[in-house]
């Protein structure tokens, strides 16, 4: 298990989901974490598939969690949800022209998500950043897919509340689905603080780690 306080985290980072509140479910707490301990932080945002009142949803959201932020670029597509692998050849446009962003640090769904969208755009940010460290949080959902991850990012409950408030308080539309409520969010939370022996916690999947000893 390792365990990351990110406390010499880059200041350049890429979040990537395929549909508004991924990022906020599954690595929100950490990016409010981060724009606390880092003024000068710089975020890029994509969000996928998002179009008419989802997107409207999905950017004042990220504008909540990006509040603190020194400097954000919010990008929005509008790919139909559950097609992401059936439109790879724009879909693979859309993270080519992510390089550019030169991230120091991909947040991004894990590749052992069943979700279609969610285990292609992890391929897609494998494919595309070839040099960089990467990420992988998860998406609890009724598949039953979560993993045993390995990298855990530890929240002051001050910061549970705020990602549990900004999640009801940006996404409405979600409210009646039976998965989308404070106890399943805090309920994770705790596990993964559990597992790495504070009170909570956002996990993630880290592939590769490279290490400088000097």
């Amino acid at each position: 298990m390792l365990e990351a306080t990110l406390v010499n985290t880059p200041r350049n980072v890429l979040a990537i989901g395929c549909h508004p509140d991924d990022i906020e479910i599954g690595c929100g707490g950490t990016i409010l974490s981060l724009t606390r301990s880092h003024p000068d932080l710089v975020i890029t945002w994509v969000v996928l598939a998002a179009s008419g009142l989802r997107a409207e949803e999905a950017h004042t959201s990220a504008s909540g969690f990006l509040a603190e932020a020194s400097s954000t670029d919010i990008r929005l597509h509008e790919f139909r949800d559950g097609f992401l692998p059936y439109e790879g050849a724009a879909a693979k446009d859309v993270f080519e022209s992510l390089k550019s962003v030169e991230p120091d640090l991909v947040l991004t769904h894990t590749r052992f998500d069943l979700h279609q969208d969610h285990r292609f755009a992890c391929e897609l940010t494998w494919n595309t950043f070839r040099d960089h460290l990467i990420l992988e949080y998860e998406i609890p959902k009724y598949d039953g897919d979560l993993g045993a991850p390995n990298v855990f990012v530890s929240l002051e409950e001050a910061l549970v509340d705020e990602k549990v408030r900004l999640l009801h308080a940006h996404y409405a539309s979600q409210s009646h689905k039976h998965w989308f409520d404070e106890e399943l969010f805090r309920g994770l939370l705790r596990l993964r603080g559990m597992e790495s022996a504070t009170r909570y916690a956002e996990a993630f999947t880290c592939r590769k780690l490279s290490l400088l000893t000097g």
